[in-house]
């Protein structure tokens, strides 16, 4: 057998005079043996995890089984009707998963190639990061379109604008100045089209607040939600009509001047009337609508509020004056249920609506409310996705 070749380790060693033919071949010190070209039996035995070293790109994850249900592939979100309550409760029950595989660092990428453009005439935060990151952790992605940056400021019809993006995204999220123009959006395009807020309607954050309440009680049905301050909005008007269908009692308090509009009242009831919310034989749950704010929050499980000036609205101190007696303070969350949460959409000016020690205060459930936006968001864009 031929005897081992040598290199040398160190940077030069000097030729040694040749042996005799009787001479043994002795290896010199400074010199190592080459490691042989073919592998050992030990190197082919070895475990492939010791074998391999994977350079650059991304591991693999799997994703568990999501069943979810096909309903609402391909629909709209505009108003907060457009969901029957018991696709509400699909919505919710998808959103809870999600949260679960969220909160334990699951991967849950089950829209991967999916794209989300989103419009936005007035300024966002929980709403267009929710819905940015929403995508993102869902193995697709968000385009943020200003109206500034669209040929809608240059006289592009909305409708122009819906037919073309529908052939570039999945779905189109949209916060608009009218709901009317949502509307339009949404008659345009070929995907589903969210209504990410209008004048009319926040449904997201309406049914996230069902969320949240769901996740504090266990079950809405029976619940008792009392909305105080500007009644007229279209934040009170969505927890108005969310609530009634899913069986929770709902209570607006505010000036004759700032309650709900009378076809929202009117639907409203006939809602809570089929909820089944009440006794047997009773009914369902109940609308009321009062400008005594105390009356609204007895026995109230959650006590909410928003602004007293709406996005768009005029700031006119004399709104302030008429709103002050609805600010929600520590004796008016007093009055509620012992164990009341107290909610608000955001953003809030503590000391105008709300006492900063009810907002930051142990019955506070504003930031619990704020982190389902994605959730919930999440479950609607999985559902009409999928």
């Amino acid at each position: 057998m031929p005897e081992p070749a040598y290199v040398s380790s160190s940077p030069f060693v000097p030729a040694a005079p040749s042996p005799g033919p009787e001479a043994p071949l002795a290896a010199p010190a400074a010199l190592r043996p080459v490691p042989p070209a073919v592998p050992s039996y030990d190197d082919l035995v070895a475990p492939a995890s010791d074998r391999i070293v994977s350079l650059g790109g991304q591991p693999v994850r799997r994703l568990a089984s999501f069943t979810v249900s096909a309903r609402l592939r391909g629909r709209d979100v505009l108003a907060d009707t457009d969901l029957t309550p018991d696709e509400i409760l699909e919505v919710l029950d998808t959103a809870a998963r999600l949260k679960r595989l969220h909160r334990a660092g699951e991967a849950h990428a089950y829209l991967p190639g999916k794209t989300l453009g989103m419009i936005f005439q007035h300024p966002s935060t929980r709403t267009r990061v929710s819905f940015e990151a929403g995508m993102a952790q869902l193995g697709g992605q968000a385009i943020f379109l200003n109206t500034n940056d669209l040929q809608l400021k240059r006289g592009e019809t909305i409708g122009d604008t819906a037919r073309v993006l529908g052939r570039y995204v999945d779905g189109v999220v949209a916060r608009v100045k009218h709901h009317s123009d949502l509307v339009e959006l949404a008659a345009g395009a070929e995907v589903p089209v969210y209504n990410g807020l209008s004048d009319r309607a926040h449904p997201m954050q309406a049914l996230s607040d069902l969320l949240t309440l769901q996740e504090r009680f266990g079950s809405l049905v029976g619940l008792k939600l009392a909305f105080v301050g500007d009644g007229s909005n279209n934040m009170a008007a969505s927890l108005l009509l969310a609530g009634a269908a899913m069986g929770v009692h709902v209570a607006v308090a505010g000036p004759a001047v700032d309650q709900p509009a009378a076809e929202i009242v009117s639907h409203g009831r006939w809602l809570a009337g089929r909820s089944g919310a009440g006794p047997a034989g009773t009914g369902g749950a109940t609308v009321t609508v009062t400008d005594d704010p105390w009356a609204a929050v007895k026995d109230a499980n959650a006590v909410y509020t928003d602004v007293h000036v709406s996005l768009g609205q005029a700031d006119e101190p004399a709104r302030a004056v008429a709103l002050a007696p609805y600010k929600v303070t520590e004796a008016l969350m007093a009055a509620a249920n012992p164990g009341a949460v107290f909610l608000h959409c955001l953003p809030m000016h503590r000391g105008e609506e709300v006492d900063a020690a009810v907002a930051d205060g142990p019955q506070s459930a504003i930031f619990d409310q704020a982190e389902n936006r994605l959730h919930l968001q999440k479950a609607v864009l999985l559902q009409t996705m999928c």
